[in-house]
Formats: C-alpha cells, structure tokens, sequence
C-alpha cells in the first residue's frame, strides 16, 4: 500500500517560522519551528526585518524538521506559504531587497501631500471621509518610502508582501496568492484583482502596476521550486508550490469555517473574529473584508489589532515570578497563569477593560486609547490579568455583533485558534461570555493546515474544498458556558462594557489634542 502523500506547509508569522507536514487527513506528521526576532527598531514605533533573516530562519526550521521525523522528503507532494499580513518588501530589478522589510507593527506616518484631486476628492468631502482617506495615505509605507528614501523608491522595481518575497524565493516567480493581499496596496478587495485604473488609491501612493505581482487564486499554481530553494528545505526540485491566503485566512479555513454562521477567532498577536461569505459584507461601512482562503470568498473581520500583544505584554512586566517557578518546576508557564486566572471569579470584581490599546483608522477612531475602569483595595495582578481577557473577549463579542447586524445571518457556532486558545480558562472565559459552546480545533497549526487544505485541493489530493475541509479538519476540545457566569458577563457587557468607548472617547479626544498622542 502506498504511503500518504504530503504537504509541506510554510507558516510565516510574526514570532516564528515553522514548517509543517500535513497529510490527506489533516494530521501533523511532522514540525519544525523556528523562533525569530519579529523586528528591529532604529527609531522609535519603526518595525523592520532583512527579508534575507526570512529566508535564512525558513531553511533552519526544515533543518528541524527533517532532523525531528523519519518521514522522507519524496512522499512530498507539494509545498505553500502562508504569511504575516501587511509586511512589504522593496526588490530590485534583480530580485535584490533595496532595504530592510517594513513589518506590519510599524508605526511610522506618511506626510498627507494636499487632497485628493478630481472626483473622488469631492466624493470622500461630500461624505465626510476626507480623516478616513488621510489616516490610510499616512499608513500606506509606500509613501513613508518615497517621501523620506527617494533613491530606494526610484530603483524599485517589485514592491511586494512578504508572501509574495517567499514564492519569489521558492520559485523564481513574481506571483502572488490574491488571498494574501491584506495590506496598503491598490488591491480591490471586492473584485479580488489589482485595483482598476480610475481607482483612487493609484492616486494616493506612488506603487506603479508593474511593480506588482501576478496575481492567482488559492489553491492555484505559483510554480515549481527552483534547484536552489529545493536544497534550502530539502526537497526534489521541481515540485509544484501552490497559492493558499494570509496566516488569518488559512487559520480560518483550518478551523473549519466556511459558512457565515461559524464564527473563526484567533487569539493571536492580532486578535480577531471573522465569518466567511460568498458575498461582499463590510463589518463597519468602507472597511473591506478580506480575501479568504476559500477562493471567491470573503473574510468579513473585526481585528483588535494588538490583542494577545496584551498577555505578552503583562507577562513580561508582572509575569517574572511565574516564570522563574514554572523553570524550576519544569512546566510550561501557561499552567501558571492559567491558574492566576481561576483564582479570580468571573467578571473580576468589576474590574473592566478596553482593548484598545492602538488606534484604528475608523473602528475605533485615531484617538483611542486603553482604559481599565473599576480599580479597588481588593485587586491584584491576578484580577488585571483576568480583565485583559475578559476585555478582549468583550470587544470580539462586539465584533460578532457588529458582523451578524451587517450580513444578517446569526453566529452560532464559535471555533477559537491562536497561541491564546491553548490557554483553558481563555477557553472557557469566551464561552461564558459569548453565550455559546468555544470549540478549540484538533491542531494548534490551524494557519498551517489551512494553507495545507489549499494545496491539497490544488494538487487533487481532494477533489474540492468541501470534502478536503471534511477530510482535514475536525473538532478537539469543547467549552460550554457556565450560566451563572453567563448571566453575570451579560450584564457587565451591555450595560457597562458597550458604554465605556462613547463616555471615554471625548477624553482621549482631549488626551489627544493636550498631548499629541496617539498621532
């Protein structure tokens, strides 16, 4: 009986790079991980990587990979990419990084050169968007770069998505997934192509056509790996590499998502709440939804954009004590602060927390700020600790809301992905306030298998994406909700959390103009 054939899928992400082995079941057969520093910063709230440290880190964690199994690489069928969202690269016309890649987390603006002229300057006028349009010019890093590093902009010739820089790498081709297009770039996110001629957005950023990449759908062809890359990940040259989305999309996808009714949060740096839709749903007016990992579907997200930045961010300035125990204990210190977590009772004796801890370009506004309301003698880092999840919980829910009000169809089931969801009593905190059972997936490598299910339906290891779904993806741990702990969030969340933003914005309004901050 022949063997399972493989797929070997690359992960990208913000913290690390692994390379996984799926086969025709969606079972993990084999990893390799490696960590990565997510950026330097030569100025303050820059964010830059050398795309080469990409590239370099993706070819040690196949090292691993293949050191970690006694899987051989010929039962590899098949490889794809999935990738970071809105990290952008400069390439020469050889190919060559002109300069360090701008990741995502940066926060540099843009000057706003004078308004948009003809038409479309009236239309955002007209509808008061003129702010909107202005926050997107001043975050599009194309501007930043022709503006401020003239001469790299002259000599750019490929302007492209880190997953873009590594399908070049892997097979000598400028081609790109249209479900990994999230990012400032002409892109049209309704029509799933480059942007048309008349679009404004060729008017506000200096990105020319022909800099971009061609542009083919999930689970289609990019090319094959070139003698060079197969030696980079240990493989035979020539194998077919397949489009798959952006790492929230595939998440998606590997979480089993493909309807409007389920619900994909991801508990990542990033965290967000999407539904997939066969039709064009914005969850707040003139914020696109993004390309899905099922091709000729929609993302329709809400994202808090740092969101378990704030667990990371709470370990490392009061998580010491539990770090240094879990070392001597020889545990992992997620055991630790899951149990600081259920030392503190539902709703945290009324502390409460706003997630917002940066601005958006709409939802929420450039002025918004953080805020934790409810301080008292009783609480301790425990209680902080707790809020931030309840806080994050609180504002997805709102998301959900937001999602369902858009497109009319009610979430009913919720699928929860992320390095957050291996967390249980993140677990069963969102179940308990979202009213609904939290189903975590059989893998944490959703991101992985869902880009896997692409190639696997493009290299006709399935016949279509229904079945490959059925085949791949199925259901692990289930967390139903608490109802006194049900009750209580629900109050808490509607008369106190859904007031907070209104009441506060005014002041951060007034933070803002006193301060300068947020810029």
């Amino acid at each position: 009986m022949p063997s399972d054939p493989l797929v070997l899928a690359i992960d990208n992400g913000t913290q690390s790079i692994r390379a996984l082995l799926f086969d025709t079941r969606g079972n993990l057969v084999a990893k390799g991980r490696q960590e990565i520093q997510p950026y330097f910063s030569e100025q303050p709230g820059w964010a830059e990587q050398e795309p080469e440290y990409f590239w370099k880190n993706l070819g040690k964690a196949c090292e691993q990979l293949w050191q970690s199994t006694d899987v051989t690489p010929d039962r590899v069928v098949g490889v794809t990419v999935t990738t970071q969202r809105g990290t952008v690269i400069n390439l020469d016309e050889n190919g060559k990084p002109l300069r360090p890649a701008i990741i995502w987390l940066d926060q540099r603006h843009a000057r706003v050169e004078g308004p948009v002229k003809g038409p479309w300057g009236w239309l955002f006028k007209l509808a008061r968007l003129e702010d909107t349009i202005n926050r997107f010019r001043e975050n599009t890093q194309a501007n930043w770069i022709a503006q401020n590093q003239p001469e790299i902009w002259d000599k750019t010739r490929h302007f492209v998505l880190l997953s873009g820089y590594l399908n070049y790498r892997l097979t000598g081709e400028f081609r790109d997934s249209t479900g990994s297009q999230v990012g400032y770039l002409p892109f049209d996110y309704k029509k799933h192509r480059w942007a048309s001629k008349r679009d404004f957005k060729w008017q506000v950023m200096p990105v020319k056509q022909f800099m971009l990449p061609e542009l083919v759908s999930p689970g289609s062809k990019l090319g094959n790996l070139t003698t060079e890359a197969a030696q980079h990940l240990g493989l035979p040259k020539g194998l077919p590499v397949i489009a798959a989305a952006s790492d929230k999309a595939c998440e998606i996808l590997g979480s089993g998502g493909l309807t409007p009714d389920v619900g994909c949060m991801s508990y990542g740096t990033t965290a967000t709440i999407n539904a997939t839709n066969k039709r064009y749903v914005e969850p707040v007016r003139l914020m696109p939804p993004y390309p899905s990992a099922l091709p000729g579907h929609y993302s329709t997200e809400v994202m808090i954009y740092r969101g378990f930045w704030m667990v990371s961010w709470f370990k490392r300035e009061f998580g010491l004590r539990e770090q240094k125990i879990a070392e001597e204990r020889g545990i992992e210190p997620e055991v630790l602060f899951d149990e600081l977590v259920k030392a503190v009772p539902a709703g945290s004796m009324g502390l409460m927390l706003q997630p917002y801890w940066s601005p958006g370009v709409r939802q929420p506004g450039p002025e918004a700020k953080g805020s934790i309301i409810g301080f008292g003698d009783v609480h301790t880092r425990s209680h902080i600790y707790r809020a931030i999840l309840e806080g994050l919980a609180y504002a997805l829910r709102e998301g959900k809301e937001k999602i369902e009000k858009r497109s009319g169809i009610k979430i009913t089931k919720l699928r929860v992905a992320g390095g957050g969801s291996q967390s249980d009593a993140a677990m069963q905190l969102t179940a308990d306030v979202f009213g609904l059972p939290a189903e975590r997936p059989h893998t944490y490598e959703t991101s992985g298998l869902g880009a896997a299910i692409d190639a696997a339906v493009g290299l006709g290891l399935h016949p279509d994406f229904a079945t490959a779904v059925a085949a791949m993806t199925r259901i692990g741990d289930v967390f139903h909700p608490n109802p006194h702990a049900q009750e209580l969030y629900e109050r808490l969340y509607t008369e106190v959390y859904l007031r907070m933003y209104p009441q506060l914005q005014p002041l951060y309004q007034k933070i803002r103009d006193i301060t300068g901050y947020p810029k």
